[in-house]
C-alpha cells in the first residue's frame, strides 16, 4: 500500500471516530434538552421542591449548587495556584517534586465516590461537621485540586522562557516576574481551565451525597446571617445540589410529575455546564486584554 493511500485511510478513520463521538454527544444533549426545555419556567427555576406533590421546582437546589461551587473554588483555587507556581517556577527536579507530581496524578484519578466516602469519614463523622455545605466544599476541593493544579501548571509552562529572562534582565525578582509577567500572559489558559473545572464541579453528585447531604431545608432569603441555619449563606446547613436532586428523584422520587422534574432539572444542569464551557475562552481573552493592555 502506498504511503499516500495509507495516510488517506488513516485520516478518514480518525475523522470517522471523531465524528462518531461528536454525533453521540450531540444526540445525548439533544435528547436531554428536547425533553427538558418545554418544562422550564420561572416558577420551576425558583420554586421549592416537593417530595410528595406535583408542581415543585428546583430553586433551592440551584442556589445550593452555585453557593457550594463558589465556596469550593474559593478554597481550591488559591491552593492550586500556589502549588502550580511552585512546581513550575521554583521546584527543582528532585525526588520530593517527583513524589508530589505522582500524588497529584493519583488524586486526579480517584473516583468521586471515593472522595465522597473520605469526606464523610473525616469531615462529617470525625470532625463532626455533619452533612453540610462546608463538608461538601472541602470534599470538592480534594476532588478538584489535582486537576486544577495540573491545568494551571500547564498554562504556566506554555509561557516562553524568554519572558522570564526578560524579567530578570529588567532587574525583577523571580516572584515579581511571575506576578507581573508570567501570570498575566497565562491568564487566558488559566481562566479556561478554572471555568471548565467549575463546570465539572457543578455537575458532581457522588462526592456530595455523602458530604453535603440529600436534603434541602427551607431557606429564609431575608436572613443573611451565616450563623443561622435557616440563612442561605450558612455553610453549616445540609444542602442538596441540583445533580444530587436529579439522582434522588430518579432513585426514590414518588411525586406524580417525577419525569417532568427530572427532565427539567437535567436540562438546567446541561445548560449551565455548557455555559461554563462556552464562556471560558471568551472570559480568558477579555482578561488577557485588560491585564496586558493589548
Amino acid at each position: 500500500m502506498k504511503a499516500k493511500t495509507a495516510d488517506k485511510i488513516a485520516t478518514a478513520v480518525i475523522y470517522g471516530i471523531a465524528g462518531s463521538v461528536a454525533l453521540v454527544l450531540a444526540a445525548m444533549l439533544a435528547f436531554i434538552l428536547v425533553r427538558g426545555l418545554p418544562h422550564l419556567s420561572w416558577h420551576f427555576l425558583t420554586a421549592q421542591a416537593r417530595s410528595f406533590e406535583a408542581g415543585g421546582g428546583i430553586g433551592i437546589q440551584l442556589f445550593n449548587s452555585f453557593y457550594l461551587l463558589i465556596l469550593a473554588m474559593l478554597i481550591s483555587f488559591p491552593i492550586a495556584l500556589g502549588a502550580a507556581i511552585y512546581l513550575n517556577e521554583y521546584a527543582k527536579p528532585t525526588i520530593w517534586t517527583s513524589m508530589v507530581r505522582t500524588a497529584i496524578e493519583v488524586m486526579s484519578s480517584l473516583p468521586s465516590v471515593v472522595v465522597g466516602l473520605f469526606g464523610f469519614l473525616i469531615f462529617v463523622v470525625k470532625l463532626k461537621l455533619g452533612f453540610s455545605i462546608i463538608s461538601g466544599a472541602i470534599a470538592l476541593t480534594f476532588f478538584n485540586l489535582p486537576i486544577l493544579t495540573r491545568s494551571i501548571e500547564t498554562s504556566l509552562s506554555q509561557i516562553p522562557s524568554l519572558q522570564r529572562e526578560a524579567g530578570a534582565a529588567l532587574g525583577l525578582s523571580r516572584f515579581e516576574t511571575v506576578i507581573h509577567i508570567i501570570l498575566p500572559a497565562a491568564v487566558p489558559s488559566i481562566v479556561t481551565g478554572v471555568v471548565i473545572s467549575a463546570g465539572r464541579v457543578f455537575g458532581e453528585a457522588a462526592a456530595l451525597i455523602f458530604t453535603a447531604g440529600q436534603s434541602a431545608p427551607s431557606l429564609d432569603f431575608g436572613d443573611w446571617n451565616p450563623f443561622n441555619l435557616a440563612s442561605p449563606l450558612s455553610p453549616f446547613r445540609p444542602a442538596e445540589t441540583l445533580a444530587v436532586h436529579i439522582w434522588k428523584i430518579n432513585s426514590e422520587g414518588i411525586m406524580s410529575d417525577l419525569s417532568l422534574v427530572s427532565a427539567g432539572a437535567s436540562a438546567v444542569l446541561i445548560i449551565v455546564v455548557l455555559l461554563f464551557n462556552f464562556s471560558a475562552r471568551r472570559l480568558g481573552t477579555l482578561l488577557y486584554k485588560k491585564l496586558t493592555k493589548s
